[in-house]
């Protein structure tokens, strides 16, 4: 596939995918129709990276469809003055688009070849507010708080961890529960008590240790 073929099959996921999935933000639709997502994804499937569908990155990890991006960057109204933590994004492209939206971006990442990946990634396309650490997000330790947290994974219940991440006002996006039943959030860290909003039904992968507990029959 050539650029161009790229170009066209990028402007089609906006306007065929994107856009009619309620991602209305003249912001989130601008960097998704301008970032080659292409450029975060395996050669091997490369060639797909503009169709409707998770593609894996390795270690059983997966680029989250498009459209499930375009909503998690909407949800979280991302501008120049924020901070933003991007957990488990595998592939690196929505660190990379939260870079364009956002002041900075600190993304988390198990595995060290993944991270390496997104950093040549991220270099190529100019993202230059961008830094990937090799962590577990269910072990990692910070003193620091950010604005925005985007979970690129779905866990089983949100951990207390990651909402004490947030600024005073944050907020984060995660995809929460149980096959096929899984709802996609967002948690706003109030003065009192985390606020949360539904948005959507969805699927997502969990993230590593994120899953819920086996349950034994007998």
């Amino acid at each position: 596939m050539n650029p161009m073929d790229y170009n066209k099959a990028r402007e089609l996921m906006v306007e065929q995918q994107v856009r009619p999935w309620d991602v209305l933000d003249p912001r989130v639709l601008d960097v998704m129709a301008t970032l080659p997502r292409e450029a975060f994804l395996p050669q091997e499937h490369r060639n797909l990276a503009y169709a409707d569908l998770a593609l894996p990155v390795g270690h059983g990890e997966f680029a989250i469809k498009p459209v499930v991006q375009g909503r998690a960057l909407q949800a979280l109204a991302l501008d120049p003055s924020d901070e933003v933590l991007v957990i488990g994004d595998g592939s690196g492209y929505l660190t990379a688009c939260a870079g364009r939206l956002a002041r900075e971006v600190v993304a988390l990442e198990r595995h060290a070849d993944l991270a390496k990946a997104t950093v040549a990634s991220l270099s190529e396309q100019g993202v230059d507010n961008a830094q990937v650490i090799v962590a577990d997000a269910l072990t990692w330790i910070t003193d620091r708080r950010f604005s925005a947290i985007l979970v690129a994974g779905a866990v089983d219940t949100i951990p207390q961890r990651f909402i004490d991440w947030l600024q005073p006002d944050g907020r984060l996006f995660a995809v929460r529960g149980r096959s096929p039943a899984m709802e996609a959030v967002l948690v706003r860290n109030d003065v009192n008590a985390p606020r949360i909003q539904s948005l959507f039904e969805t699927y997502l992968p969990y993230l590593a240790g994120a899953a819920p507990a086996p349950t034994f029959k007998f």
